[in-house]
């Protein structure tokens, strides 16, 4: 077999980059976790004696971070100065929970990856399946601080008032039902921007929704937001205004049935919003690094998490808009489109 050394060459040298990428992963998870690079944010350039004095590290570890900082692009450094900066676009990404771009929460989801490579190795050669509850912590709380910020830069200021009429409905006065809420970020960013509203968030695991709970009284909404533990298919209620799915459809066994089961509760002008990963419908069209990004998590927690379910239909999250139509229109929705979109999602309203 003729080796093409060019191919050879590029390919290594994209595994080397690969393999930085992995060794600063847990790097980052550290300033996370320890608030260091809240300590450097608006903080301006700092010597290492003062960043090990503003964090109270061991100056030999704070030292060695900063440097793998550097060496990774995330924090800047002066060598005539010996001085290092996180600039305000990266303390947006790294050190901002409140911020669009924040990443750390991502970082948390990626470790609950490694913690759980054992389980997933076992699925893949028994042909079976992993089911949400069953994976590392550090998944359920990784994913509600890295969507949270989503949410918070797209709900109110886009997604939903690109939903025909809804915003209008929500500030006079709705009843909203939030079906996979995990730990009730999105149920509680809708609660802030719509207080004349009332939601119930429903999750099957009970921890998030302990967790959910707790949030809903730190923030101020637990007078208009309750969360009960229950499934897409069988959680209680009727004549919702709104029912929203957040980046669950397609982790769903049987998506179909909890399509039915919206239908039924829904009330008669009723609408359904399912916010999906975005996708297109073709593999290669989703050759790019946000599609990478998600046919890897989905590898891993997604498309095994349907699969442990009933009917196993296993969507996975990148299924496309064609797909995520079909269910719809079989759970008995006859009308279904594309509300709007980001980089990262795709927004859609169906109605019955």
């Amino acid at each position: 077999m003729q080796i093409d050394e060019d191919k050879l060459n590029a390919l290594l040298a994209r595994m080397v980059a690969e393999f930085g990428a992995l060794a600063s992963a847990p790097l980052v998870i550290l300033g996370d976790r320890l608030g260091l690079y809240k300590a450097m944010a608006g903080a301006g350039p700092m010597t290492v004696d003062q960043f090990s004095g503003r964090t109270r590290l061991r100056l030999r570890y704070a030292q060695e971070w900063l440097n793998a900082q550097v060496a990774s692009a995330f924090v800047d450094y002066d060598a005539s100065a010996q001085t290092y900066t996180l600039s305000p676009e990266a303390a947006l990404v790294l050190a901002d929970e409140s911020s669009p771009a924040f990443m750390g929460g991502g970082f948390e989801c990626l470790m609950s990856m490694f913690f759980d490579i054992d389980k997933v190795q076992k699925a893949f050669r028994d042909g079976t399946g992993l089911a949400w509850h069953e994976h590392h912590p550090s998944l359920f709380s990784g994913t509600e601080r890295f969507f949270r910020a989503g949410y918070n830069a797209n709900l109110e200021p886009s997604w939903i008032p690109a939903l025909d009429g809804m915003s209008k409905r929500l500030h006079a006065g709705a009843r909203v039902a939030d079906v996979g809420c995990g730990f009730g970020a999105s149920t509680i960013v809708m609660a802030q921007a719509y207080p004349a509203s009332t939601f119930v968030g429903y999750d099957y695991h009970e921890p998030s929704i302990a967790a959910a709970r707790e949030r809903a009284t730190a923030a101020g909404v637990a007078d208009r937001v309750s969360f009960e533990v229950a499934g897409a298919k069988t959680y209680p209620g009727r004549d919702f205004d709104l029912v929203a799915f957040f980046d669950c459809l397609h982790d769903m066994g049987d998506p179909v049935g909890a399509a039915r089961h919206v239908r039924e509760t829904l009330s008669a002008d009723g609408m359904w919003m399912i916010v999906e990963p975005f996708a297109n419908d073709r593999l290669e069209d989703n050759l790019n690094p946000v599609g990478r990004i998600f046919y890897s998590a989905s590898t891993m927690v997604c498309t095994p998490c349907s699969l442990s379910q009933e009917v196993g239909l296993g969507l996975g999250a990148q299924a496309g808009e064609q797909r995520i139509r079909s269910v719809v229109h079989e759970g008995g929705f006859r009308r279904f489109r594309r509300a709007t979109q980001t980089p990262f999602n795709l927004v859609f309203e169906a109605r019955p």
